[in-house]
C-alpha cells in the first residue's frame, strides 16, 4: 500500500485536478478522465476537481458526476448542481478541501486527500504557479517540480538554459507584448529584429498543444499574427528559423529506481508544414471505442495514438543523441514526472535541434511507455509510479514545524 496512508488496508485518496484558466483547458480535460479512469481502483479513491475557465474549483455529488466526457464544458445549469470548493492551505497533517456553501445557513465541509495529481496543460498550471500553491499548502503532487515547471514551460528559458551544453538549438529570438495592446507595426519589428530570415515560424512562449502556432513569411506577416492570435494568448512570443523538410521526433523522459530513463521515440504523422492543433486533436478516429466510456466529439486516445509512429526508421546514431540530449534537459532541471521533449529535423540534410519541452503531456505519451522495446509499462502503472513519486519528493523536502535555529530565534517561543 502506499506510504500515504497510516492503515494498510485504505486506499490512497488522489485529488485529480484538471481544466483550469489556460488555452489548453480542453486538452486537459481530455487528458484527465483518460487518466481518472486508467488508475487502479482497487488501490485508489479517486477525487475529480475540475477547475472551470474562469478558475472557479468544483466537485461533483458523486465522483462519477464529473467523469462524463458529455457533460463539458459545463453549461452554468450543470455547474449549479457541483459543488465549489477551495483548499485549505493551513498545513495541516492531512491535506483537504473545504467546500464554500451557497447559502449563509448550510456548515462547511472537509474533504480530505492524500496526494494531488495536477492534469493541467499550459497557463496557470502546467507553468509552476499550481505546483507552488502545494507547496505552500505542503501537498504531495505529481509531475515537475516548482522550478522545473517554470522554465521547461517557458520555450525561451528553456533554451537559455540550455546554452553551453551540447543540446543543438535552432535560432531564435524573444518578443515581448507591449505594454498597451498588441500591435507591433511590422516597421517597428524590423528594427527590433533586423535580418530576420524569412520564412519563421511563431508561437507563445508558454503554451503547448501547438496552439497558436504559424508560419510567417514577412514581417508584414508577423506583426499581423502577433496582433490576432500570439499576444491573445501569451505574453512573450518566440520566433524561430523555419525547418525545411520538416521531421518532428518525440521522446517522454522519466526516473525510475533513481536513474533517469527514456520511452519509445516517435515521428508524428502529419502532412502539413508543422504538427499543428488540428492535425494533433481533429484527425483520427473519435467518439466511438473511448477509454472514457462515453459517446463523445472529442479525439479518442487511440485516434491521437494512431497519428504517431514508433520506432521511426532513424540512425543509432540519431537515436542516441535525441535519448542523451533528452535527459541532458530533464537532469538539469532536475526533472520529475513523465515530461515528453520534442525535436525537429531537416529530412534532407539530416540536422536536428532540440524544439521544446512539454512538463505535463498529452495523454502522459503512455504510447510512448507502452510501446518502449525495454521495460514497457501500460498507463495504469505509469500513474502509479507517479503517485509514488510524488510522496517520495514530498517526503523528501520536509522540514520542521519551527525551522528557525535556536542561535537563530529572535523571540522566545511559548
Amino acid at each position: 500500500m502506499s506510504a500515504s496512508t497510516t492503515e494498510s488496508n485504505k486506499k490512497t485518496r488522489v485529488l485529480f485536478m484538471f481544466g483550469g484558466r489556460s488555452p489548453e483547458h480542453d486538452i486537459s480535460i481530455l487528458t484527465s478522465l483518460n487518466g481518472i479512469n486508467a488508475l487502479d481502483k482497487e488501490k485508489f479513491d479517486v477525487i475529480p476537481l475540475y477547475v472551470s475557465p474562469d478558475g472557479q474549483w468544483f466537485i461533483g455529488k458523486t465522483p462519477e458526476a464529473l467523469l462524463d466526457s458529455n457533460i463539458y464544458i459545463p453549461s452554468l445549469e450543470t455547474q449549479s448542481t457541483f459543488t465549489r470548493v477551495t483548499l485549505n492551505t493551513s498545513l495541516r497533517k492531512t491535506p483537504e478541501l473545504i467546500t464554500m456553501p451557497k447559502y449563509f445557513w448550510e456548515r462547511q465541509k472537509r474533504i480530505p486527500f492524500d496526494v494531488a495529481f495536477l492534469g493541467f496543460l499550459g497557463l496557470i498550471g502546467e507553468d509552476g504557479r499550481i505546483q507552488g500553491m502545494c507547496e505552500v499548502a505542503n501537498i504531495p503532487y505529481t509531475g515537475m517540480r516548482v522550478l522545473a515547471s517554470a522554465v521547461v514551460m517557458d520555450k525561451g528559458a528553456t533554451k537559455k538554459m540550455l546554452a553551453g551544453t551540447d543540446v543543438p538549438i535552432i535560432p531564435h529570438y524573444e518578443i515581448k507584448r507591449p505594454k498597451e495592446g498588441v500591435l507591433i507595426t511590422p516597421a517597428e519589428l524590423q528594427q527590433m529584429l533586423p535580418g530576420v530570415k524569412f520564412p519563421c515560424c511563431v508561437k507563445p512562449a508558454n503554451l503547448g498543444s501547438s496552439i497558436g502556432v504559424a508560419k510567417v513569411n514577412s514581417y508584414n506577416d508577423l506583426s499581423d499574427t502577433l496582433a490576432s492570435s500570439t499576444f491573445v494568448l501569451d505574453h512573450t512570443a518566440l520566433l524561430e528559423t523555419f525547418v525545411e523538410n520538416l521531421v518532428e521526433y518525440n521522446v517522454s523522459v522519466r526516473k525510475r529506481k533513481g536513474k533517469t530513463v527514456t520511452s519509445a521515440i516517435e515521428k508524428p504523422k502529419f502532412s502539413e508544414e508543422f504538427f499543428s492543433f488540428e492535425a494533433k486533436y481533429k484527425t483520427g478516429d473519435k467518439g466511438k471505442g473511448s477509454k472514457m466510456g462515453a459517446k463523445c466529439s472529442m479525439p479518442t486516445a487511440e485516434g491521437i495514438a494512431s497519428i504517431h509512429d514508433l520506432h521511426p526508421d532513424i540512425t543509432k546514431e540519431m537515436d542516441a543523441n535525441i535519448r542523451k540530449w533528452a535527459t541532458t534537459v530533464f537532469d538539469i532541471v532536475d526533472g520529475a514526472g513523465i515530461p515528453r521533449l520534442d525535436f525537429m529535423c531537416n529530412s534532407k540534410t539530416g540536422e536536428i535541434w532540440f524544439n521544446e519541452a512539454n512538463p505535463f503531456p498529452t495523454l502522459f505519451a503512455y504510447f510512448l511507455w507502452e510501446g518502449a522495446k525495454e521495460n514497457p509499462v501500460t498507463l495504469t502503472e505509469l500513474l502509479e509510479d507517479m503517485i509514488t513519486e510524488a510522496f517520495d519528493l514530498h517526503a523528501q523536502q520536509q522540514i520542521p514545524n519551527d525551522p528557525t535555529l535556536k542561535e537563530a530565534r529572535l523571540f522566545p517561543r511559548r
